[in-house]
């Protein structure tokens, strides 16, 4: 019986996928607008802080509405160490991935004794006070209190690239990308390894994974350290990009739009990351163009439309059109 291509798991049309994929992502900031690439660039940091929640809660369990933290952390880790330290933009952000590694794996110690939505509300907590702590007024040498930190916009180390013209907002997105494609590969070797089935076997069944000798209260612990380490990446990311930080863009509004990325993207899905980042940079901008008087209601109603026609996510909804369409094997 011959095999088709979609179901030899040896077949290269995954890859060729993905490199046709990357080639696109290359050519694409050279036929926007400025305006454009940056929005494309922070599609691909809202990306990588939903491969980290989706470590969280699709592959560990765990659930979250505080991720908005782990962002404010990493993009003020960035900016400090820019704009005190002037350190080169590039070197903060493997600084900012380790505290915020640090701070999750510490914050989730604690949190071994919650589960379900008592963990969710700590979570949330951590979002709600954030903020208040960035604004304290001992703390305003570091964090700039309400103004915030304005840092200056990286500039290119070229001036052309692929025999084009490389300005600030391109170079930008081709190092984004970079980093980008670095994390989900980082995402899906854990998943993918020894760690990633410890946190399924944790999330579907906690005693039988405890009585086959994994340490539970250890690769939860560690879940939560790498999703903010995913997190904080982000975070520095959006900072470089947006050459501004300030107290008020990581409320707790920001963490609750990361679940609903990652939920409409698709959970235990890295493409799934992906869809979710687009959802969340481009459809409140649609809302508010179909409607200025009413957006936030016009978001919610796409909302659930996507979740009434796409229950699994968009990675979810894709995946099922892919099998219908798939020649089955003779």
């Amino acid at each position: 019986m011959s095999t088709s291509p979609a179901s030899n798991p040896s077949t290269p049309l995954p890859w060729i996928r993905l490199v046709l994929g990357l080639i696109a992502a290359c050519a694409l900031p050279f036929f926007i607008s400025n305006y454009h690439v940056f929005q494309a660039s922070m599609v691909l940091t809202y990306a990588i802080a939903l491969v980290g929640l989706n470590i969280l809660i699709g592959y560990s369990g765990q659930i979250s509405l505080g991720h908005g933290a782990f962002l404010a952390i990493g993009a003020y880790t960035s900016a400090i160490l820019m704009d005190k330290v002037d350190m080169p933009y590039w070197m903060t952000i493997p600084i900012a991935a380790a505290i915020c590694l640090a701070v999750g794996f510490l914050f989730g110690l604690p949190a071994l004794r919650l589960e379900g939505h008592y963990l969710a509300l700590a979570t949330f907590a951590l979002a709600v006070s954030l903020p208040q702590l960035l604004k304290f007024k001992h703390l305003e040498f570091l964090t700039g209190g309400v103004q915030g930190i304005v840092i200056m916009k990286p500039e290119p180390p070229w001036e052309m690239l692929f025999g084009l013209k490389l300005n600030s907002d391109r170079w930008l997105y081709f190092f984004t990308l970079a980093v980008t494609v670095v994390m989900f590969v980082i995402g899906w070797n854990l998943i993918r390894g020894r760690v990633g089935r410890a946190l399924i076997a944790i999330r579907d069944q906690p005693i039988a994974a405890a009585s086959m000798g994994i340490n539970t209260p250890l690769y939860k612990s560690l879940a939560f350290g790498v999703s903010a380490m995913f997190t904080g990446v982000a975070g520095a990311l959006s900072a470089i990009l947006v050459a501004f930080v300030a107290p008020d863009s990581f409320t707790v509004f920001l963490s609750i739009t990361l679940m609903v990325g990652m939920v409409i993207g698709g959970v235990t899905s890295l493409p799934g990351a992906l869809y979710g980042a687009i959802f969340i940079q481009f459809i409140p901008n649609i809302a508010d163009q179909i409607s200025k008087a009413a957006p936030w209601a016009i978001y919610g109603v796409m909302l659930i439309l996507f979740m009434y026609t796409m229950p699994t996510g968009i990675a979810g909804a894709l995946r099922l059109i892919g099998q219908k369409i798939r020649p089955s094997p003779n």
